[in-house]
Order: C-alpha cells, then structure tokens, then sequence
C-alpha cells in the first residue's frame, strides 16, 4: 500500500495527530469467562448499533434466525432488535456487553414500531425549527421513540457543548413524553447516517463493526501509509477505520521482516532497507555503489540477531 498515496502533508500547515482518536482501555472477556452456549448478534436499527446477546432459560424460541425480532434491555430502556445471526466462534467480547433477550417481538411489537418510524419522521422538522428558534449550533442525526415506555431520543452533534435546557422543554411540551437529547462523535454519526468511503464500499464503521478500537497514526505508519490527511481520513474527518482492523495483520507480518533502516552486506556492497511491503512480501534495498534492489522477503534470514540475503 505504499505506492498508494504520492505526497506527504506539511506538517507545519496541519496536525495530522488531529484526526487521532482518544485512546481508551480494552478489556477484553478473559481466559475465565465462559461464553453461553446460545450467543446471537443482533443491532438496533435506530442507531446500527451492534449488541451481542443470549436467551434466558425458559425462553420458548430457542432457535432465531436473522428474520426475527426481539425486545431487548438498552442504556435508554426496553427496545427492539434485529437479529442478525448466531455467533458461533465470539472473539475479543467482554461478558458485560452480553444482555439477555426478554422476550420474542410480536406483531403489536413491529405495529408500534412501524408507528414510531412514522413519529420519528415528523419529529424532525420540529426539532429543527425549535433549534434554529433558540439559535443552537446543532445537527440532528438520529430520532428515535423507545418502543415500550413514552421516551424521545434525540442525537444531535456539535462542535461545541450546548445548552439545550430552553430546548428540552419546548419538546416535552410538544410530544408529550420524556425527551433525552444525546451528544455523539463524529464517527457514530457515520454509523448512523450511512454512505460510502473512498474504496466504494459502505462505511466500515455501519457494515463491518461499530466496536473498533482507537485509530492512531502509528498504525498508518505500520502500514507504510504516506501521512496524506485526504488520503487516511474518512468523510468523518477521522482516520479510516479500516487502518484499525488492518493494523494486527501488519504488526504481525512485520515480526519476520527486517525493518527499515537496517544494513545488510550482499554482493560485495553494503545496503540500507528503505522499504518494507508486507503485502507483497518485497523488500527495497539501496546500496552505496548506486544500486537499487527489490528481493523476495524469502530470501532474509535472522542469524545471531543479524539479518543477511541467502
């Protein structure tokens, strides 16, 4: 991927570090929890959000398949969730974010649903006008009314903190129900809204996972990315999501490569390695008698801490 992006950006005209996200700590199921034996992935398809969860013990339907729909708990209350299919081999998933399904959804459940996409449809026009009425600098993303209890969401983003207190109380007055107004990221706006990245797919953050670790420039560097803010960056404005999911893949090839930098004696001349493709498994040499090379990585070989060409 090295020959993908042509110029470097100046630094002195723009902090990449920037499009960073902020770093948090992962902590990852452990070797002593013991998965359920029945684990399903399922979203909310207000949010795309993924979930992961199982069935209690006097559930009827013990089989789901990826047609049906489920009432499960959320942050925001009880709601409704599309199963997406079973999960058979789960990796990397802590027991916490493991819920238990309450029960199967009914058709009164999807009736009432099909009704609230109805209300949340209405409700944006009115949200919009009572923000530009209190001259708020905020973006609605999302709106969505829970399913079992008289409860709003409204996702908003900003780039700004927001005093929507006047607000609140304009929609309460309006709809009738608890109102809930929720800030979000650039990058779970994306998830939300959709659309394609700069490779033609979509989103990876909407279709592949909205659980990814915090993408940093070091794991465009790993991948040999020049730092090219228009290039690495997706329509959020932060650093593509596919450098994250990438980045293992990377750390792990590059284990038994030589690094850039690095001499090695061949052919009677001293080289310096000035590039390393992992995913061509080619390693680019110049050497002090003007000669460019490309060899097969195969061919290096680790001895007594010292690389050399076989």
């Amino acid at each position: 991927m090295s020959d993908i992006f042509e110029q470097d950006i100046d630094r002195e005209e723009e902090n990449i570090e920037d499009l960073e996200d902020d770093e948090y700590s992962q902590d990852e199921g452990g070797e002593s929890f013991v998965y359920p034996d029945i684990l399903y992935k399922a979203a909310l398809e207000y949010s795309r959000e993924g979930i992961f969860c199982t069935v209690p013990k006097n559930f009827k339907n013990k089989e789901l398949t990826d047609e049906d729909y489920v009432i499960v708990p959320t942050r925001y209350g009880k709601d409704l969730a599309k199963i997406l299919g079973k999960t058979e081999h789960p990796v990397g998933i802590k027991q916490s974010d493991i819920i238990t399904i309450e029960r199967k959804a009914n058709e009164e459940d999807i009736e009432r649903f099909a009704e609230n996409k109805k209300k949340e449809e209405d409700a944006f026009p009115v949200f919009k006008e009572k923000v530009a009425l209190h001259k708020l600098d905020m973006k609605l993303v999302a709106v969505h009314f829970l399913l079992e209890e008289p409860k709003a969401l409204f996702f908003f983003s900003s780039e700004n903190r927001v005093d929507f207190r006047e607000l609140v109380k304009d929609l309460v007055s309006i709809f009738k129900m608890r109102i809930e107004l929720r800030q979000i990221g650039v990058r779970d706006e994306s998830r939300i809204i959709g659309g394609l990245g700069v490779c033609g797919r979509p989103y990876c953050c909407s279709c592949v996972s909205d659980r990814l670790p915090p993408v940093s420039i070091k794991m465009a560097k790993e991948q040999n990315l020049s730092l090219n803010s228009m290039k690495i960056s997706g329509q959020c404005g932060r650093l593509l999501c596919c450098l994250s999911y990438e980045s293992k893949w990377y750390s792990e090839a590059r284990k038994n490569l030589p690094q850039e930098g690095i001499h090695v004696f061949y052919d009677g001349t001293d080289f310096k390695i000035s590039d390393v493709n992992p995913i061509r498994s080619m390693i680019k040499l110049s050497g002090e008698d003007g000669r460019l090379l490309e060899i097969p990585a195969k061919r290096f070989i680790r001895e007594k801490g010292r690389w050399r060409i076989n």
